[in-house]
């Protein structure tokens, strides 16, 4: 089995040493995607509509660069620092995936790596072989 592999060039891949997705066959696993911006600074601390919709931009691009779309997630995790802003959260996803929703969890933590992040998603995906 051959793997590939896609990078967002967040200031933690590097640190850390890890890749922000991974393909293995026709599994992709995208690793914890956090909002930030271009110049790795939290994207719009306060908002967490703006920054779920961030990680899945981040999370799309690195789909996409292993041959994927987003209609081949099925599963998401959000990993929350304030689950009372569920709905917040939720309308960013229900939008992202309206048409295919995917199998999801929704968790409290106590913190994530920067104070102004509020949320942070995995996703896996299954990309169907074409005929």
């Amino acid at each position: 089995m051959s793997f590939q592999r896609a990078f967002s060039n967040a200031k933690w891949e590097r640190e850390v040493g890890y890749c922000r997705a991974i393909r293995a066959g026709n599994h992709i696993y995208v690793t914890g995607t956090a909002p930030i911006d271009e110049d790795s600074n939290v994207f719009a601390p306060g908002d967490g509509c703006a920054q779920t919709t961030r990680c899945l931009e981040i999370i799309r691009q690195a789909v996409e660069n292993l041959g994927a779309k987003m209609t081949d997630v099925v599963r998401t995790r959000m990993f929350v620092t304030d689950i009372s802003r569920l709905s917040e959260y939720g309308r960013a996803h229900r939008e992202f995936f309206a048409g295919h929703l995917p199998a999801t969890t929704m968790v409290e933590v106590k913190s994530l790596a920067d104070p102004d992040m509020l949320i942070e998603i995995e996703v896996d995906a299954v990309v169907m072989p074409t005929a």
